[in-house]
């Protein structure tokens, strides 16, 4: 009901939409993204896109469904800018600072690991990050990360392949 009252305008029903997935959709951003600023405006562009297009949405309970894949194809357009931008030298990617995400009470050699996994999971190619991320962080059905990527499934094992392989390597 709610998302047919969006679909006709009703401000009240968007602005409940908005207030009950926005902690889904953060987090999910977070998980993709892994920076606070990025996450941010991740879901900002998540939102616009969705209100952009909530007329085209046809089954209103899957609402919840449709948003999680535009979070990622929105996440990949933006890993798709950056690699294009650090290729052109207009984009510098600076590690994150990972001590901020480990506990205070973490070894300084796991710390050191929790950096050595975001460089690499940072590196990979934005289909392979996406995949690992959504499989391992999220803990998705590999089914389903090929519907939310728009992918067929064996191309997503691919991917989810090579991602743990360079993990792997890492180890």
């Amino acid at each position: 009901m709610l998302v047919r009252d969006a679909q006709t305008g009703a401000t009240a029903a968007l602005e409940a939409l908005f207030r009950r997935h926005r902690p889904r959709v953060t987090a999910l951003a977070f998980t993709l993204m892994g920076r606070n600023g990025d996450v941010e405006d991740l879901v900002q562009d998540t939102f616009a896109q969705a209100l952009q297009s909530l007329d085209k949405l046809k089954e209103p309970a899957a609402f919840g469904s449709w948003l999680t894949t535009i979070v990622v194809g929105t996440a990949n357009k933006t890993f798709r800018r950056r690699h294009l931008l650090m290729r052109l030298g207009l984009w510098s990617h600076h590690p994150e600072e990972m001590e901020r995400l480990a506990a205070r009470t973490a070894s300084p050699e796991i710390a050191a690991e929790l950096r050595a996994v975001s460089a690499v999971v940072n590196g990979l190619q934005s289909e392979s990050r996406i995949a690992l991320l959504l499989r391992r962080v999220e803990g998705m059905r590999l089914e389903d990360i090929a519907s939310k990527m728009k992918l067929s499934l064996s191309t997503v094992k691919r991917r989810l392949g090579a991602a743990e392989q360079i993990l792997d390597a890492t180890r």
